[in-house]
């Protein structure tokens, strides 16, 4: 049996202490799929491992930062399938230190790193150097970014099941690299909205929504939250600990929580105009605890307690 053909997730429905409106708030348990594979990062990488296959590659190169879930899930992946593991890592400095946390992870697994400067690796999309790359490492297969591709927007496709469908007004979503965000769009009801909450302040993320998105049943929030992107506060820190209490669920601090309470804020602040049966994805990629909390303590900051 393949690896993409096991999936487990379930949908819960989440109780918050004085939330404003008659509303109600469920999960959908993405991060249940798979320990390291698990939520987006399994839905963007089944199809592209088809493709890979099919084409008879022997490497699978791909892009992320240092914490990169995404650089984990391609990791591990590799090394499951016999297949040949390359990132190019942001941050040509990150060379002469001693591997992060979710890096030695991804080095124990197999993968092999190309590190470059933030400026070539702004390159990462283009043309040009998708072709430096296929011609320094023969018979590549080169997943992009977060795996946003048209074969990753495909598998986030099979996210919704027909009930989720028909029952919730609005679906809503972290955002990233826009490919999860888009295939929730494509497959889902006209009547639906679809709400993503990007990680990045004032990102470019409408092109690549635009370019994989067939509906414009959506809005995207990408506005400054929590100082942007990998930012923390004690506030963001507590919420997490006081949910997992609560819940008994996980979650991490640059995707699901910053959208959980950005949700809370627009009812609470009577702007929420979007359906009372809302479900939220959850994305998964809470590895990178480890090391955010080591940047915590060195801030002198609460750490994430779970």
């Amino acid at each position: 049996m393949s690896f993409f053909n096991t999936i487990k997730t379930e949908n819960i429905c989440l109780e918050f202490q004085n939330l404003n409106h008659d509303v109600k708030i469920y999960m959908k348990r993405e991060d249940l799929i798979h320990p390291i594979i698990s939520g987006n990062k399994f839905r963007k990488l089944k199809y592209n491992l088809k493709e890979l296959k099919k084409n008879k590659n022997s490497l699978l190169i791909t892009f992320g930062g240092a914490f990169s879930n995404h650089l984990l899930a391609v990791a591990y992946l590799g090394k499951i399938e016999g297949i040949k593991t390359l990132a190019i890592v942001r941050g040509e400095e990150l060379k002469d230190y001693k591997l992060n946390t979710t890096l030695q992870k991804c080095c124990d697994f197999g993968m092999k790193f190309e590190f470059v400067t933030r400026e070539k690796y702004r390159e990462r999309n283009t043309n040009k150097y998708n072709y430096e790359l296929q011609n320094k490492f023969k018979n590549a297969y080169i997943v992009p970014e977060g795996g946003t591709n048209r074969l990753g927007v495909k598998g986030c496709e099979e996210i919704l099941s027909k009930y989720d469908k028909e029952f919730f007004d609005v679906v809503c979503v972290p955002v990233g690299s826009g490919g999860t965000f888009s295939g929730l769009i494509n497959s889902s009801l006209e009547k639906q909205k679809i709400l993503g909450f990007s990680a990045l302040n004032n990102s470019n993320i409408s092109e690549v929504i635009n370019k994989f998105a067939k509906k414009d049943n959506w809005k995207l929030f990408d506005e400054s939250f929590f100082g942007g992107y990998a930012k923390f506060n004690n506030e963001l820190i507590n919420f997490i600990n006081n949910f997992y209490e609560r819940h008994n669920i996980r979650l991490d601090s640059i995707y699901n929580a910053k959208m959980i309470l950005r949700i809370i804020d627009l009812i609470n602040n009577n702007n929420w105009i979007f359906g009372k049966n809302i479900l939220i994805i959850n994305t998964g990629g809470t590895q990178s605890v480890v090391g955010i909390n080591e940047l915590l303590k060195k801030k002198g900051c609460e750490t994430i307690n779970y």
